[in-house]
């Protein structure tokens, strides 16, 4: 931060204007020149606010961090030490926050540098991966037509889904306050071109603009200084529900719509069908979460509704005051006049303005809907609040009408700027906003139909039963219409509470829309009765209707298995198999809308059996489920959609979305995909408006290249083979760490801060499954972002070092056409490209040094040098075997962008780092206060910004 204060006035706000070039380093200059202003505007606000002593006292330690990092320096290592351990838990606190503000100042200005980019390549005519235009030149270059792509949409569906997990550690507070800074950004670099347009003449504006932006910058980054970093409170599902639906506000509402704009003018102006829409879990999810139940699902559904309500009627009232045609200057349709003349506004100033009197009406029902539906008032009555619109259908033929009438009177100019994005808002969001899923974990219901059957005498030990026998009950049930509860008999909380979820969204089908609730999905599907479980369930509360043998059967909700664990993802198409293959199951599933979702678990498989494991068994199983889906799809007209449960950390399935789609094996998408995004990734995607339409964009332009295109190819069997092989002695190698050497649990809770992230007010979900220190029974997310903030980035690529180097050196192999067979793979497969790709990413981000720092808080000598030993040999092991595949010897040699940001961050980011193992040992040791507490709890923040997503 002193070279930012030393370089003051080259990057003064009146200084010349920054050249805009687009070759070499220079094109990111801009992008220095930002981080260089953010970070002297935060170093002054640490000298106003804290003094010159604490300035001072973060510049040494950054300057040993970097010497520390850069030159191995062993003086530099000792000095660092000794001021760190001399540090008062307030000064400790102090450091943290600068440079954990600074990592997120610097993701502000890379996310606007990205824009910046995007822009310069945009006025170039140039195409890049990922946007929209540059997959429908590759589409038109195959030869299929603009027809084509719009049939194809017309049957697709595109879904990200937002989802809460323990991992989340922004408060909306200090997201606020960033998404004013990155606006006050995106201002600057807007005067910064005016002044180079008018750079020959008269421009005495730009200056002051430009100091008056800097004030501004100024003024969040002080209130970013004074606002708390860390809630003081834990979290509960309707604060998860609350910061969910900011994105909405901030960037999906206004985003979706234009992204369809941009498609249909690009399709030649068709209307497209609604194929991208949104997803939630947050407040149906209770899997593992003991604090969701029928009143948190209540709650999402109604400020869902509320969010979306209130945005059409802003937007209602915002085109009645541009619609103020008079009659007498502009006609209408008779359809319109009815809509006018329908109206309750009766004030003689609007007598002539059919628009503005039919708005009023419209405002006045949309009013009504807001009470009806979520309780709340509108901000404005021109009228009174009647006639409440019964679904988002009547709202959209009265705005229909409205466009029917302009198009038809020369008004067809004044529908783009408003009308059309509020039409396809309501074409897209409903009165839902987003479909809710349910969620639940298999041995959770299988409790609940315990109690009923037992309690009906129907059966006195249902988990006794074996499969064979379950089904066969199930099946008997499902075909009887009489109902398991028996009239005046008690059941246990739970069974209450399970079913109460399942009532609950029985009323909000009836009062949102068929879109409010799509699916009711199973964790832990590990046999055929786990579906039936659900779908006996559905059927007590009226969610399936009629008998399973009856020809009217239909179900309300997609009953959707999630195979999570490498032995379930091994069974998942016999799974699916078998349990298509019960009498009346097809036909049901036919007459109810003819999908089944099967949603893939990428995190629990990752913790299961290491990365390369996960990753190919994943591609088995998705080859697998489509041949017995092409079945099905041509016998009953059943279609598949793959549900990734990708997280934010390429451990959990995290990485380029672009590339993982378009990786995935040969009939695997076609135009049918959901996908989560989990905890701290949905704030780097979604918070930025111009960058959460540009990840959007991403997964319907590969969503359609690879529908269209279909550029993943069959693997050759050599390769098939080679990655059987591989996955093999990867699995073996990570098991063999994490679950059969002695003493690593201990490690792993000693080593990494797991149990401080499980005392963060991050989430309202538990850290674990069960009070037990087992990694098995530690939830996924946990465990890899533990992995992040020790930067040893585990879960992200151990075990493949040893596979490779065994693959090579196979007996009887020559390890010169191993290594040829690796290298075809690496350019001709996708899968095993991207998966190299991710991996190579994560070694990017890690570090040894620090991790050392880490494993040094484990007080068993002999046990911490034995692991990471380990763990540090076979990193080396996969650093060489991706060189000696790839050819590239340099990390991130194929992703400037990337090593340009590790370049920018990681000085800043090593001192949060050494701060952390130092506030740990106190902590531990007995010799801290809250205030160390707190400066771990900060560290964890700053260390989970900084990596984005590893971290």
């Amino acid at each position: 931060m002193k070279q930012a204060v030393a370089r003051r006035k080259s990057t003064s706000a009146t200084s010349a204007p920054r050249a805009r070039t687009d070759s070499g380093p220079a094109k990111d200059q801009p992008l220095i020149e930002d981080i260089r202003l953010l970070g002297r505007l935060l170093g002054d606000v640490i000298r106003e606010q804290e003094g010159d002593s604490a300035f001072e006292l973060v510049e040494q330690i950054r300057q040993l961090s970097v010497a520390f990092r850069r030159d191995d320096d062993p003086k530099a290592d000792k000095a660092l030490k000794k001021l760190l351990e001399g540090l008062s838990g307030d000064q400790a606190v102090s450091v943290i926050r600068a440079f954990t503000y600074f990592s997120h100042l610097a993701n502000l200005a890379e996310d606007q540098h990205h824009i910046r980019r995007r822009a310069v390549h945009e006025r170039a005519g140039r195409s890049q991966d990922g946007r929209l235009d540059a997959a429908l030149v590759r589409l038109q270059d195959k030869g299929i037509a603009p027809e084509t792509v719009v049939q194809t949409l017309a049957q697709s569906y595109v879904a990200p889904v937002l989802t809460a997990h323990p991992t989340e550690v922004q408060r909306q507070s200090i997201l606020a306050a960033e998404q004013g800074i990155a606006e006050l950004l995106a201002e600057r670099d807007h005067l910064t071109t005016q002044a180079l347009l008018y750079a020959k003449g008269p421009d005495a504006l730009t200056p002051r603009a430009l100091a008056e932006n800097e004030a501004q910058l100024k003024a969040r980054v002080v209130q970013l200084w004074q606002t708390r970093l860390l809630r003081l409170t834990k979290l509960t599902v309707t604060d998860e529900i609350e910061n969910a639906l900011r994105y909405y506000e901030t960037t999906f509402l206004r985003e979706i719509p234009r992204l369809y704009a941009e498609l249909e003018a690009q399709l030649g102006g068709t209307h497209l069908h609604p194929f991208l829409r949104m997803g939630q879990w947050i407040g149906g999810d209770r899997d593992g979460n003991p604090f969701v139940n029928a009143d948190t699902l209540a709650t999402a559904l109604r400020r869902q509704s509320e969010v979306v309500l209130r945005h059409y009627l802003t937007e209602v009232h915002l085109l009645g005051g541009e619609l103020s045609m008079a009659q007498r200057l502009a006609h209408v349709s008779p359809a319109m006049q009815a809509l006018a003349e329908a109206s309750p506004d009766a004030n003689p100033h609007r007598v002539d303005e059919p628009y503005r009197r039919a708005l009023t009406g419209v405002y006045a029902r949309l009013a009504a809907t807001l009470r009806h539906l979520a309780g709340g008032e509108a901000a404005r009555h021109a009228v009174m609040p009647q006639n409440a619109y019964a679904d988002p259908a009547a709202f959209l033929a009265d705005l229909r009408t409205i466009e029917d009438s302009l198009r038809q009177h020369h008004g067809a100019a004044l529908i783009a700027q408003r009308l059309a994005p509020l039409i396809r808002a309501v074409e897209v969001f409903g009165f839902h906003l987003a479909t809710v899923d349910l969620r639940q974990s298999s041995d959770q219901h299988e409790a609940v139909l315990q109690e009923l059957l037992a309690t009906a005498q129907l059966e006195a030990d249902y988990g006794a039963l074996h499969e064979p026998a379950r089904q066969q009950l199930l099946l008997r049930l499902l075909n009887d219409a009489r109902a398991l509860r028996v009239m005046g008999a008690s059941y246990s909380a739970h069974t209450v509470s399970e079913l109460a979820i399942l009532e609950t969204a029985l009323r909000a089908l009836r009062d949102y829309g068929r879109e409010a609730l799509r699916h009711a999905i199973i964790s832990h599907t590990e046999t055929v009765s786990d579906l039936l479980e659900v779908l006996l369930l559905m059927k007590e509360v009226g969610l399936m209707r009629g008998t399973l043998d009856s020809d009217s059967a239909v179900a309300d909700l997609v009953v959707v298995p999630l195979f999570e664990t490498i032995e379930d993802l091994r069974q998942a198409a016999p799974i699916m198999r078998a349990y298509y293959a019960l009498p009346g199951i097809a036909a049901l599933w036919q007459r109810s809308g003819g999908e089944q979702d099967i949603m893939l678990g990428y995190s629990d498989s990752n913790k299961d059996g290491g990365i390369f494991t996960s990753n190919w068994e994943l591609y088995r199983a998705e080859l697998a489920l489509v041949e017995v889906f092409d079945d099905l799809a041509d016998s009953h007209g059943i279609r598949l959609r793959m549900f990734h449960g990708r997280g934010g950390t390429v451990g959990r399935g995290g990485g380029p979305s672009y590339q993982a789609i378009l990786a995935q094996p040969p009939g695997t998408v076609r135009g049918q995909i959901r996908l989560t995004e989990q905890g701290e990734i949905i704030a780097s995607k979604y918070a930025n408006p111009e960058i959460g339409r540009r990840n959007l964009e991403t997964l319907v332009a590969a969503t359609l290249e690879a529908t269209l295109l279909q550029p993943t190819q069959g693997a050759s069997p050599a390769f098939l083979q080679a990655a059987e092989t591989l996955s093999r002695a990867s699995m073996a190698a990570y098991r063999a760490l994490v679950y059969d050497t002695p003493g690593f649990t201990d490690y792993f809770f000693t080593a990494t801060p797991i149990r401080e992230i499980a005392e963060l007010n991050i989430g309202s979900r538990p850290a674990s499954r069960k009070a037990t220190q087992r990694i098995e029974d530690l939830r996924a997310i946990p465990w890899g972002f533990s992995w992040g903030q020790c930067r040893l980035t585990l879960p992200g690529w151990y075990g493949f070092g040893s596979a490779v180097d065994q693959f090579i050196h196979a007996p009887g192999a020559d390890p010169a056409k191993q290594t040829a067979l690796l290298r075809r793979m690496v350019k001709q497969w996708p899968f095993f490209r991207t998966l190299l790709s991710n991996m190579d990413m994560v070694l990017a981000k890690s570090d040894l040094a620090l991790a050392k720092r880490y494993s040094d808080l484990v007080p068993d000598a002999k046990l911490r040098q034995r692991i990471f030993a380990n763990i540090r040999a076979e990193w080396r092991r996969t650093a060489e075997a991706l060189a000696l595949i790839t050819g590239e010897s340099d990390r991130l040699a194929g992703n400037p962008a990337l090593a340009r940001s590790i370049q920018h961050r990681f000085p800043y980011i090593d001192p949060l780092h050494h701060l952390q193992v130092e506030l740990l040992r106190r902590w531990r040791d007995g010799a801290g206060d809250e205030r160390v507490k707190l400066g771990i709890h900060m560290s964890i923040n700053g260390i989970a910004a900084a990596l984005r997503n590893t971290g």
